[in-house]
């Protein structure tokens, strides 16, 4: 049951990083959460553990998504090399961030984010595009700050990502894209920080690489990168409106949760 939990899960992730260009972090944290503490999991680390795993596993989701976008020719590369710079440095410092805070206080951070994430889908609240794409400087600023919260909340930053290019008048089809391609560097950064800030935890179970639980991680990542690819081409065809209020209803209800 556990690992079919896991290919459900990754299969759902991976269409979400697809469609939204959302990285699936936002809905994988939340449930390994509820996993991890029905598994008997120490409090004090199941909430960084899921996140570690989260991250770990968008990595695999990212490389699907950001090839199926690329076939459309719909990622901004120059966008996402300038980008890349300050992710790398802010999802480190972010690592360093979630492990200062407590288990408990972080599932309480991520259910406000999951609850704000869920109002701005249902009632699609998006920044007007009035502006131009910034410079090298503002790219790598912009970055920085994605990567760090990224890395807090376990996701690869396309709820950051897409809203910030749009608003800076990038069509949205090539938003999603290249938010998808800015996930693979802020998931692997991440991910190596959370091993090596966990790694010599004495309450992390077995199958653990410091903050990354190996089984559901590879559950996971089986089916999300099948899945990525599909909801990649479902962005190109489909108008996501009511997936994105059924979702939105979904993440007020799981970060509601996590809040009382």
């Amino acid at each position: 049951m556990e690992l079919l939990l896991y290919l459900l899960l990754g299969a759902g992730a991976g269409v979400l990083a697809g469609l939204f260009g959302v990285g699936g972090g936002i809905i994988i944290v939340p449930v390994l959460v509820f996993s991890f503490t029905a598994q008997g999991f120490d409090a004090s680390i199941l909430t960084h553990l899921a996140v570690g795993t989260s991250l770990a596993t968008i990595i695999f989701t990212s490389i699907n998504a950001v090839l199926e976008h690329q076939r459309k020719g719909a990622v901004r590369w120059p966008i996402f090399g300038w980008m890349t710079l300050g992710t790398l440095f802010g999802a480190g410092f972010g690592a360093l961030t979630a492990t200062a805070i407590t288990g408990p206080l972080l599932q309480k951070i991520i259910g406000v984010f999951a609850i704000t994430i869920a109002l701005q889908m249902a009632l699609e609240l998006k920044p007007q595009a009035s502006r131009g794409v910034p410079g090298r400087l503002g790219l790598s600023a912009a970055g920085t700050v994605i990567g760090w919260a990224s890395a807090i909340f376990g996701i690869g930053g396309g709820s950051l990502t897409v809203p910030f290019l749009s608003w800076r008048s990038v069509p949205m089809q090539q938003a999603v894209a290249t938010s998808s391609a800015c996930g693979l560097p802020i998931a692997a950064a991440s991910t190596l920080s959370f091993m090596l800030l966990g790694w010599h935890d004495p309450l992390l179970p077995s199958w653990s690489l410091g903050f990354v639980y190996l089984p559901a991680m590879a559950g996971i990542a089986i089916t999300s990168m099948f899945f990525a690819r599909f909801g990649a081409r479902l962005a190109h065809k489909l108008s996501p409106r009511l997936l994105k209020r059924l979702f939105a209803l979904l993440l007020f209800c799981v970060g509601t949760s996590f809040l009382v």
